[in-house]
């Protein structure tokens, strides 16, 4: 197989995974078996495209595949009659109908888009059956197309814990027989709080990828954007659907801004803001409106919001308003603790008061087991370092950082700082 061939595959996976995942998943009502469908559909087109070449629309192809082996299997294990009887159900079909009607039954049950097979997917998998940490893990890995190492990264666990995870929630929940549907009323609210984790973690994949050649993933983005407007839609009195839509909304303006000519990475004090998408800026700012105007205490992606806010809104890096920004990370501090929010408050505490006031936030962070591997402190610290004058110590720090990170083009980065320091 060829390297452009392979690439664009994996291209396509990346793309076309969940709604794979998803519009099986409504037919057999199992993420599981639904997941291992679509897997069968890739290996598919590993075997398939390298001899015809990638086909012009390759998501119909993969779903094509999929469905086939979808109705071989209902056949095989005698499950069409059950699946039929609840499709028939939903689509108000007569229960008796013919063999050659059912499986076009079955056909319009994939093709047809009733509702959102991707909302209901990720509320499926944020199920309360669940704990928490495995709802988070195993809608990343369906909704998100990330593998268990990525998704290790993003959460700072190891990736053995991950994969048991996402093993025991699928068999969990096949075992519960939970339903796979958009949940209603005091359900729906119990169950938003994980998928806006979720999806800002999904978002965040996309913004900055954690392993790869590639920095960003535009595509992410762009998917997670999509499930938070459908849930602002379905819930307009929540002010943190809002709060997350405004934060996605003004980090993806940047995206346009956060890739130089050959694709490196550009800093956010470096990009040229003349590059970030105003559209998106606009609707961000209306949403974070929204969300103020809703009353209550600011939760954590409201507040995250206003940060973002503080950057869209300077027009050049010098007029970014540092002493509110370290403001609003305190108050962060207090509703969300953790030791990747007090990095950030590290970051703003050192523009606006100075690095060594920075530095001294991070140095109380070294010893925090779960940023061991976290490839961020070291290179704050590097910056913040640097700006000292201790070039030194800056420069095995950036290497540190690029030693841990996954990313190629972060890892050019942080080498390139290191050799740069002065």
């Amino acid at each position: 197989m060829s390297g452009d061939t392979q690439r664009a595959i994996e291209a396509v996976w990346r793309i076309e995974a969940a709604k794979l995942i998803a519009g099986l998943a409504r037919l057999v009502r199992d993420v599981g078996i639904a997941e291992e469908l679509a897997q069968d559909a890739l290996v598919a087109a590993l075997e398939t495209w390298p001899r015809t070449g990638v086909p012009d629309n390759p998501g119909a192809w993969l779903m094509a595949t999929a469905k086939n082996r979808a109705l071989d299997q209902l056949r095989r294990y005698k499950m069409l009659e059950q699946k039929h009887a609840e499709l028939a159900a939903e689509m108000d079909l007569a229960h008796e109908i013919s063999s050659r009607e059912r499986s076009e039954a079955v056909d319009a049950a994939i093709d047809d888009e009733i509702g959102d097979d991707l909302l209901r997917l990720v509320f499926t998998a944020c199920h309360p059956v669940l704990s928490p940490e495995a709802r988070v893990a195993l809608t990343l890995r369906m909704v998100g197309g990330l593998s268990t190492a990525e998704i290790a990264r993003a959460y700072l666990v190891p990736e053995p814990t991950i994969a048991q995870r996402i093993v025991r929630a699928k068999r969990t929940l096949s075992e519960a027989r939970v339903p796979f549907e958009v949940p209603r009323g005091a359900e729906l609210e119990e169950r938003l709080a994980s998928a806006l984790e979720v999806i800002y973690l999904v978002f965040n994949e996309g913004f900055a990828a954690t392993a790869g050649e590639e920095w960003t993933r535009p595509a992410l983005c762009e998917e997670a954007l999509r499930l938070g407007r459908v849930l602002a839609g379905l819930m307009p009195q929540e002010r943190e659907v809002h709060g997350l839509v405004a934060l996605m909304e003004i980090q993806a303006s940047r995206l346009p801004a956060r890739l130089g000519p050959d694709g490196e990475p550009v800093l956010l004090m470096d990009q040229d803001r003349s590059r970030w998408d105003h559209l998106l800026i606009r609707r961000g700012l209306a949403a974070l409106a929204r969300a103020e105007a809703l009353g209550g205490t600011l939760g954590p992606y409201t507040l995250q919001a206003a940060i973002a806010a503080c950057h869209a809104r300077a027009r050049v890096a010098s007029e970014t308003d540092w002493t509110r920004i370290a403001a609003i990370y305190d108050a962060l501090s207090q509703v969300m603790p953790s030791p990747v929010v007090e990095l950030n408050r590290a970051v703003a505490v050192g523009m606006a008061f100075g690095p060594a006031a920075g530095l001294e936030i991070v140095d109380t962070l070294v010893a925090e087991p779960s940023m061991r591997d976290y490839h961020l402190l070291p290179s704050v610290r590097a910056d913040l370092l640097a700006k000292l004058g201790r070039s030194e110590a800056a420069r095995a720090e950036w290497r540190r950082a690029a030693e841990l990170t996954g990313n190629e083009r972060e890892r050019a980065l942080l080498l390139a700082r290191a050799r740069d320091a002065a």
